[in-house]
């Protein structure tokens, strides 16, 4: 019998290609995004957030089987801290209690290798603390700073941290939800591809992320692995964050951290 699972980030990119492929298992997909989905809502708003939780909820009759945080977006603009750090926590935390109806939950969420580059410290502390305005604020100042490119990389770590943190409480582990994050290098998806057009963007994404196993990765690669995260098989696996990304954070961080 096929599961219910909610998708965020369902029209395009890694999210879409998810939900295509959970369908095709057999699992019923609901789907948010800003359009073309079932459940149409803003995650950057803290309305949109409530929205989007409360569509979930009714389609899946209040108890889901699994939850993907897939919604995110890249850039030097606060939108990303409002998506990638706030909406993916406000929808996991309001799908919970509907998690832990199932019998067998599981939950992830969309990390990145751009969360082992260097962050802001006043964003992800005030991620870390549920403090929006105050991320917002930081945010604003990073960018008058002109070091906007910390944004993602923030918005990723503090996403990984807040994982860490919560996998393994009463809440989440403790109700026998698995929760766990896939950290991709760079996938090619349409988020992705001016990065593939630019020259130069290309010359330092490179530099950047070193994937020495067979190169950049389509989104199939990283569905595949967040579809084995939210399945029955993944029974003990919990507050991790398993780096889908050709070889590049062993790369770049070396033996001494795993």
């Amino acid at each position: 019998m096929g599961r219910t699972i909610a998708v965020s980030g369902s029209a395009s990119g890694i999210g879409k290609t998810l939900a295509e492929l959970l369908r095709k298992q057999g699992d019923e997909v609901v789907g948010v995004d800003l359009r073309d989905a079932e459940v149409c809502a803003d995650l950057s708003t803290a309305e949109g957030r409530m929205q989007a939780v409360a569509e979930v909820l009714e389609r899946s009759g209040g108890a889901l089987d699994g939850a993907v945080a897939c919604a995110g977006v890249t850039g030097p603009t606060p939108l990303t801290v409002q998506v990638n750090y706030f909406g993916a926590v406000a929808l996991l935390d309001g799908l919970r209690p509907a998690l832990a109806e199932a019998e067998a939950p599981r939950a992830a969420v969309v990390g990145s290798i751009s969360g082992t580059q260097p962050v802001d410290d006043a964003v992800l502390r005030a991620c870390l603390e549920g403090d929006e305005p105050a991320a917002l604020a930081a945010a604003d100042r990073v960018l008058a700073a002109k070091q906007g490119n910390r944004l993602y990389p923030s918005s990723k770590s503090a996403l990984a941290q807040w994982l860490r943190r919560v996998s393994v409480t009463p809440e989440w582990a403790g109700a026998g939800i698995p929760l766990n994050a896939v950290a991709p290098g760079v996938v090619r998806t349409p988020m992705s591809a001016p990065l593939f057009e630019d020259e130069k963007m290309f010359k330092i994404m490179n530099e950047a992320v070193p994937m020495p196993l067979n190169g950049y990765a389509d989104a199939i690669v990283i569905a595949e692995a967040l579809a084995w995260l939210v399945s029955p098989a993944n029974s003990h696996m919990a507050g991790q964050v398993i780096y889908v990304d050709g070889g590049a954070e062993a790369t770049l961080r070396g033996p001494s951290v795993f």
